[in-house]
């Protein structure tokens, strides 16, 4: 029975890992991209500071735009900007309040530490690689 206890914990501590993000949301398509921020820019000076997060736009980055948002000393967050339960349209790109990400087709807020809100999926996260005061953000 112990060799057993053993083997199962063993299997399941190897079958975890950082980069397994499953995303099966069916209203975001999967487009692959990588953009590098420089927190030291005055656009990007909020990301200096925990709970200040930043809409990012830009072509390129994600489907509509991405949230980043730090979190604690070397730890960011970042998400899609298109609402996570609405196919992407003129309404579906998410407003900032506070550590809120709302939706204004639906009215929907998603929390910007946890991803999680009050609709089917959560918001749609990408990964974040801290790199001096550069943050590379991909999926």
């Amino acid at each position: 029975m112990n060799k057993y206890s053993l083997l199962l914990i063993a299997i399941l501590t190897l079958s975890c890992h950082k980069d397994s993000v499953v995303n099966d949301n069916t209203y975001l398509p999967n487009y692959s991209f990588s953009v590098v921020i420089n927190t030291s820019l005055p656009s990007y000076n909020n990301l200096n500071f925990p709970s200040n997060p930043v809409l990012i736009t830009n072509a390129g980055a994600g489907i509509k735009g991405i949230v980043v948002m730090k979190v604690g000393t070397d730890d960011y967050r970042a998400y899609e900007a298109s609402c996570p339960n609405q196919y992407p349209s003129d309404c579906s790109l998410m407003t900032l309040n506070g550590i809120n990400a709302k939706c204004p087709c639906d009215g929907k807020e998603y929390s910007l530490y946890t991803g999680v809100g009050s609709g089917q999926y959560p918001l749609k996260a990408y990964r974040v690689e801290v790199n001096g005061s550069n943050l590379r953000v991909y999926n």
